[in-house]
């Protein structure tokens, strides 16, 4: 990623790259950061929610195709 940015003046229709500051750098890779954090977790959470699901299934003896047309 390029460290600058791209400002648009609506009026004049200008357009200008510009080098970010280094706060703005830090604070693109926190958010970075913050996201891929926030992706884990969510892939987690679906995963532990496939993995109960398959639990109950599995106590309830119904096939993926049976627990499938209870879920629907």
């Amino acid at each position: 990623m390029a460290d600058t940015k791209i400002i648009v003046n609506c009026e004049t229709g200008e357009v200008s790259e510009v080098e970010l500051t280094t706060d703005e750098v830090a604070q693109r890779a926190k958010d970075a950061t913050a996201y891929a954090k926030a992706k884990a977790d969510e892939e987690q959470a679906a995963a532990e929610k496939v993995e109960a699901k398959a639990v109950i299934a599995e106590r309830l003896g119904l096939t993926d195709a049976e627990l499938a047309i209870l879920l629907a």
